[in-house]
C-alpha cells in the first residue's frame, strides 16, 4: 500500500504533505484546494491544543500534495492494523496509543476531532495526537485503497461515535482479529454480529470485555446500553490508565470450556445469520413457498386439463408464444412450449401467478396485482416499477449453427431472442439473451428443446 500522508523536506524543513493523488486540473475541478482552509488539531497530554494550518499546494510526480508543518507521529489506524496476532510488544505500544487518542478525544470534543482513526496520528516521544484535517486526510486513505472506513459506524455520531471506535480497536488489539470481518459490515455493525469479546479473548480483564461489549452494541437498538458514549469512553479510560493487569491467566480446564462455548456460539450465530439475510433475500420466493399447495394444486389442475399443445403453430411462433406467456404468468402455456427445456422460467411464473391469487384472494383486489410490463411501458413506464412483470423489447433472430457450432438441419431449429425482462423484484430491466432449440415433438409440433441464456 501506498502511504499518501509522508514526511518529506520543504526547502531542507521536514513537512507533512497529503498526497490527493489528483492532477492539476482534477484538483482545481474537485475543489480540493478547499482543504487549505481545512484545519487540524494538535492536542497535548495536559488538554492544551493548537491548530495546524496547511501552508500550500504542491504538484510532486503530477500529483497536487498539500503540507504543512511537521507532526512526527504514526498513524494510529497502521498501529492498530500492526497486530495480528497476539504481542505483548505490539499491544502495549497499541494500548498507550489508544489511552492517548481517548484523552485527546475528550479533552477536544468530538466536534473537531476526525473520526477516522486513520487521520489520527501519534506522537511516541510526548503522547500528543494530531488529528489531521478530516476531508483531506480521508481523501488520502482513501485512494491507498481503504475505500471502507471499517472502524466507525456509519449510524453513530458524537460520543457515541468514539465509543464504538475505541472499542472496536481495542477488540483488534486483544484479538488480533476484526469484529465485524465480512463484506456486510455495516449491516453486522447494525444488527450486532460479531463474536462477543469474552470468547475471543476469554483472558481479558471482565470490566474491559464489558465495556467493549457495550460499545459495540450502541448501534443495535433494541440491545442498545444505557450508557452513554462519554461515560463508556471514560470507564475504559480508567482501566487502561490504572494498574491493574488487562490480561490474566486462565485455567486449562476453563479454557478448554469458553473454547468449546465459542465453538456453539460461531454455529448458532452463523446459521441464524444465513437464515434470517436467506429469508430477506428471497421473500417473494418464500412467499410463494407458502402457498406451496396451492400453487402444486394449480400445476396439477394445469396438467390435468393438458389440451394446451403448439399444434399448428411455427417455430418462430413458438418462440413468440413461449414469451408473451411468461409476461402474462401463463405456465401452462410455456409448459406446452417446453420439452426438455429448463423449467426455471416456468416455475417463476407459477410462484408469481400463486402470489397474485393470493393477494387477490386476502385483499379483496379487483385491480391486477401485477401488469404486464409492455402495457406498463405503454403508459408512461416510470421507474420504479413495483407491479410490472414481463418482457419487453423482443427481438427473434434465426441461427444458422447451434450453441455447440454444429449446423442446423431439418429437424432443428435454433433462434436468438434478446429481450428486456421486467420484475417486481428489481428496479430496473435485466438485459437477457437467449439462444433457443426448438425440435419437433412425436406429434410433429415445434416444442423448445433447450435455452442457452446470458444475463447483462
Amino acid at each position: 500500500m501506498q502511504q499518501r500522508i509522508i514526511i518529506s523536506n520543504t526547502d531542507n524543513v521536514p513537512t507533512a504533505y497529503f498526497n490527493t493523488g489528483l492532477d492539476p486540473r482534477a484538483f482545481a475541478r474537485t475543489k480540493m484546494s478547499q482543504s487549505l482552509i481545512e484545519e487540524g488539531h494538535i492536542v497535548n497530554q495536559d488538554g492544551t491544543h493548537e491548530i495546524w494550518k496547511a501552508a500550500g499546494v504542491s504538484e510532486i510526480n503530477g500529483s497536487m500534495s498539500v503540507w504543512g508543518p511537521l507532526f512526527q507521529g504514526k498513524r494510529l489506524d497502521l498501529i492498530i492494523d500492526e497486530i495480528n496476532t497476539p504481542d505483548h510488544a505490539k499491544t502495549q505500544t497499541a494500548v498507550k496509543a489508544l489511552v492517548c487518542w481517548i484523552k485527546a478525544k475528550m479533552f477536544l470534543g468530538d466536534g473537531k476531532s476526525a473520526l477516522n482513526n486513520g487521520a489520527v496520528f501519534i506522537s511516541d516521544e510526548d503522547g500528543r495526537v494530531f488529528f489531521a484535517p478530516e476531508h483531506l486526510a480521508n481523501r488520502c486513505i482513501y485512494i491507498e485503497g481503504s475505500k471502507l472506513d471499517r472502524n466507525n459506524c456509519p449510524d453513530l455520531i458524537g460520543m457515541e461515535a468514539s465509543a464504538f471506535c475505541a472499542a472496536l480497536m481495542l477488540y483488534k488489539i486483544f484479538t488480533g482479529l476484526h469484529p465485524y470481518p465480512t463484506a456486510e459490515i455495516y449491516q453486522d455493525m447494525r444488527e450486532g454480529i460479531f463474536l462477543p469479546i469474552h470468547l475471543a479473548s476469554p483472558n481479558l480483564h471482565e470490566k474491559l470485555s464489558e465495556l467493549i461489549k457495550e460499545a459495540l452494541l450502541l448501534p443495535v437498538e433494541n440491545k442498545k446500553t444505557s450508557k452513554s458514549g462519554t461515560v463508556i469512553l471514560g470507564e475504559i479510560l480508567a482501566i487502561l490508565s490504572g494498574n491493574e493487569p488487562l490480561l490474566k491467566t486462565l485455567p486449562a480446564e476453563k479454557a478448554k470450556r469458553i473454547e468449546k462455548e465459542k465453538k456453539s456460539y460461531l454455529f448458532k450465530q452463523n446459521s441464524y445469520v444465513k437464515t434470517r439475510r436467506f429469508i430477506v433475500r428471497n421473500k417473494f420466493v418464500l412467499i410463494g413457498i407458502g402457498v406451496s399447495i396451492a400453487f402444486l394444486v394449480f400445476i396439477l389442475l394445469s396438467s390435468i386439463k393438458g389440451s394446451i399443445t403448439t399444434q399448428g403453430l411455427g417455430a418462430e411462433d413458438v418462440v413468440i408464444t413461449y414469451y408473451n406467456a411468461f409476461s402474462l404468468l401463463k405456465d401452462d402455456v410455456m409448459r406446452a412450449c417446453i420439452n426438455g427445456a429448463s423449467k426455471r422460467d416456468i416455475e417463476a411464473a407459477g410462484i408469481l401467478h400463486a402470489i397474485t391469487k393470493q393477494r387477490e384472494y386476502y385483499e379483496n383486489k379487483t385491480e391486477p396485482v401485477f401488469v404486464t410490463a409492455q402495457a406498463w411501458r405503454n403508459q408512461g413506464g416510470e421507474l420504479p416499477s413495483p407491479n410490472a412483470f414481463g418482457v419487453t423489447d423482443l427481438d427473434i433472430e434465426t441461427l444458422t449453427k447451434r450453441p455447440d457450432g454444429s449446423r442446423v438441419n431439418d429437424d432443428i431449429v435454433v433462434f436468438r431472442a434478446n429481450y428486456s425482462l421486467w420484475s417486481p423484484t428489481e428496479q430496473y430491466e435485466i438485459k437477457r439473451s437467449d439462444v433457443l432449440m426448438l425440435k419437433r415433438d412425436r406429434h410433429k409440433n415445434w416444442r423448445i428443446i433447450e435455452i442457452e441464456r446470458t444475463e447483462r
